[in-house]
């Protein structure tokens, strides 16, 4: 998306929270464009306060390296996997990845997708690229049918350079736009008037990423809960209800492994084996407490069909807000839950609470909220007289953050706290959504009588109040009436 200086001044706010950074430059192969964007990127990070160094050290935040698309990097050489080793490191800082692509060759590559993806099932010939293993063509299918083309190249991108991070600069002598690739596969884009406003967006979004904490370093509280009185909670059966129910309407996507994209003998700490896409989380009255799905990261987890062993039950966030507090479960798998669990228990601290109904069966005080629902999913449309859309604060569609860090965990909360249908429970809409660009939905669900968790979520899915799809924002966006009565998705 382009913006002018006029734009930047009047519409163009920055996190708050952004911090001072170091990064080190660690060249790899490259290109005179890819060389010239290294040096402005370098002389932004210096303007704008920030350090750059010649050579990493233990307080090194970022690393940016180069390499050449379309040519695989030996894993040997991969400084996501080997920069703590290389270089002595105790920990491995975030490895930015620059890679040049020209204009013809990058529409040249949407084209193809854009063909390929059509055919079900897919043909392997069409999915053959260098350094990628036989069986990506799953994978690339499968994200390319879910994100679009632009998806399907991140993840060949991604698996050439042995790298997550890739910030791919798109010009024959002079750079057009840089496109952010991670994780989750966003791919939001830089574009500018001019060189200054352009390196001036990329290094904003990456101080941003930089400046985030990750929020995964649960902690185990208390003694565990009785089997029997987990055996008798209806929460776990409903929550392997929910899976199904929302796996049949295909919210979750299928996991990606790193094996099946790659083949790379070693997988350091800097990334996990695979990873699941999505989590949930309903409140459960009898325990009085939060009981979530587990993450994909530590072992493969299907979220469309669970079983109690791949859930957690969530009782608070730790005093540093690094981790949620985790009761453990007497009798059954203890796995870490999904990194979101802190967002989602963060959720009710700025939301009131209410009292059940009798015909609920118990009485006492619950959070507003009663279950949480989040996926790499976009949201085209809702029924406003049943559903509240809450915007995020204005940076995180300039400047998105990252999933399960502490910036997440802020916006959702400072979103959904801005709820009227929530800090007002007698509100007729019973569902609330935001949208966190780049990433996906957050959907909440209030207490309806008669509903189980979801169920009135997944109903919404069915009537058109809720009109999810596959395609995720990647910058500003809002929401317009439509002739049918319901608010439909316009983005950049």
């Amino acid at each position: 998306m382009s913006f002018s200086q006029e734009e930047r001044k009047t519409a163009q706010a920055i996190h708050p929270w952004l911090r001072s950074v170091q990064v080190a430059v660690v060249p790899g192969p490259t290109t005179p464009l890819v060389q010239e964007v290294i040096e402005g990127l370098k002389r932004e990070f210096r303007r704008l306060g920030h350090q750059v160094q010649e050579m990493p050290d233990p307080n090194t935040d970022a690393i940016l390296t180069t390499a050449h698309f379309n040519e695989p990097v030996s894993w040997r050489e991969s400084l996501l996997l080997f920069a703590r080793q290389r270089f002595r490191l105790h920990r491995t800082p975030t490895v930015y990845t620059l890679v040049q692509v020209t204009p013809a060759s990058f529409q040249a590559w949407l084209d193809h997708f854009a063909r390929v993806l059509t055919r079900d099932p897919p043909d392997p010939a069409d999915y053959e690229f260098a350094g990628l293993a036989p069986q990506a063509y799953r994978v690339l299918w499968e994200q390319g049918r879910r994100g679009g083309p632009i998806l399907a190249v991140e993840r060949v991108v991604q698996a050439q350079t042995k790298s997550i991070r890739v910030l791919l600069v798109v010009g024959d002598e002079r750079p057009l736009a840089v496109y952010h690739f991670d994780l989750v596969g966003a791919h939001p884009c830089s574009q500018a008037e001019t060189l200054e406003l352009l390196y001036e967006d990329v290094v904003l979004r990456m101080v941003t990423t930089l400046s985030t904490r990750e929020v995964n370093q649960h902690q185990v509280v208390g003694d565990p809960i009785p089997r029997g009185l987990w055996q008798q909670l209806r929460t776990p059966a409903a929550m392997g209800e929910a899976a199904l129910q929302l796996g049949a309407r295909r919210f979750f996507t299928e996991m990606v492994r790193i094996a099946d994209l790659v083949q790379v003998p070693v997988v350091s700490d800097a990334v996990a084996s695979q990873y699941s896409e999505g989590c949930f989380a309903t409140w459960d009255p009898t325990i009085n407490t939060l009981v979530a799905t587990v993450t994909g990261s530590a072992r493969p987890v299907e979220k469309g069909k669970i079983t109690e062993d791949d859930l957690a039950v969530i009782v608070g966030v730790r005093p540093d807000g690094l981790g949620a507090l985790v009761r453990p479960v007497e009798g059954k798998r203890n796995d870490p839950p999904s990194t979101e669990a802190v967002e989602m228990m963060e959720m009710d601290r700025a939301l009131p609470t209410m009292d059940l109904d009798p015909s609920w069966g118990i009485s006492m005080p619950v959070p507003v909220v009663r279950s949480k629902l989040h996926g790499h999913r976009g949201m085209a449309a809702y029924d406003p007289r049943w559903v509240e859309y809450v915007p995020l604060d204005a940076p995180y569609y300039r400047y998105p953050v990252s999933c399960g860090t502490d910036a997440q965990a802020r916006g959702i909360r400072a979103a959904f706290a801005r709820s009227e249908a929530l800090q007002h429970p007698a509100d007729a809409r019973q569902v609330v959504f935001t949208v966190l660009p780049g990433h996906g939905v957050v959907i909440a669900e209030k207490w309806v009588p008669g509903k189980e968790p979801f169920q009135t979520i997944w109903e919404y899915m069915d009537s058109g109040a809720l009109e999810v799809e596959n395609i995720i924002p990647q910058g500003p966006m809002e929401y317009i009436p439509a002739v049918d009565g319901r608010m439909v998705l316009r983005s950049g």
